[in-house]
């Protein structure tokens, strides 16, 4: 398999860019902790493929800060200090307004249909309850709004900041300093509800062409989002073999 950089695996060849995606979504949901290295040999074995779109993949992954390599240690999961986990948060707080006044300005009509379906999906299983649907939709929202920005290194950029804020923090589930009194504790149910209205005010903006009003939006909704996040707690690694689905549509 001399300079290729794909696999074979039951008479399909597996790409590095699927085994990529599979080792970008491990070490996301914490089946990586931070500091824990990564072989070559026993990645291969786990997701079912050659070392050669493993060595690949972890390339990919050191340029986009969710490894490093250690001389004499190899490949191993980025450990990012408290520093650089806020300025995640900082970096995303900038351009996602940008990203959303950008597609005010050059949306098509294509991205405002996939937002608008989602939009109705986002708020109908928020008032219905089923706030484990909401994660994949929301970003499957943010994805279409990034792309809608016209400029594929903005999009890339978001969807990056996306992945590593989510790696790096725990969305609002877990204890929080109790409300002032007589203020009513936070209610998850009716937060997703008035999020999924957000997204919905700012597709409103982006199809009016509003720039100001698209940017003024994301900007409120990003802060809201944002300041619910906390530091991730360190997650034991999942020791259960799986193999790459290139039917799961990841990217």
């Amino acid at each position: 398999m001399s300079g290729d950089t794909s696999a074979v695996q039951g008479g399909r060849r597996i790409s590095a860019h699927a085994v990529c995606a599979a080792i970008r979504d491990d070490i996301v949901s914490g089946a990586y902790q931070p500091g824990s290295r990564l072989t070559e040999e026993l990645l291969a074995r786990r997701y079912g493929v050659s070392r050669v779109p493993v060595r690949e993949a972890l390339r990919t992954l050191e340029s986009e800060g969710f490894v490093t390599t250690r001389r004499h240690a190899g490949a191993c999961v980025a450990q990012p200090s408290e520093r650089e986990a806020a300025d995640l948060l900082d970096i995303r707080a900038l351009l996602e307004p940008l990203g959303a006044a950008r597609a005010a300005q050059r949306r098509t009509e294509a991205h405002l249909k996939v937002l608008r379906g989602l939009v109705r999906l986002g708020r109908e299983r928020a008032h219905g309850g089923q706030l484990g649907e909401l994660r994949p939709l929301g970003d499957w929202f943010h994805e279409t709004l990034a792309q809608a920005s016209g400029s594929p290194s903005l999009a890339a950029l978001l969807v990056q900041l996306r992945r590593k804020t989510a790696w790096v923090y725990a969305a609002a589930p877990g204890p929080r300093p109790a409300p002032p009194e007589g203020a009513a504790r936070p209610d998850p149910a009716a937060r997703a509800v008035e999020s999924w209205a957000e997204h919905g005010a700012l597709v409103d903006a982006v199809a009016r062409g509003d720039a100001d009003r698209a940017r003024a939006l994301a900007t409120t909704h990003t802060e809201r989002a944002l300041s619910e996040y906390r530091l991730r707690r360190p997650i034991p690694v999942r020791t259960s073999k799986h193999s790459v689905n290139t039917a799961s549509g990841r990217n």
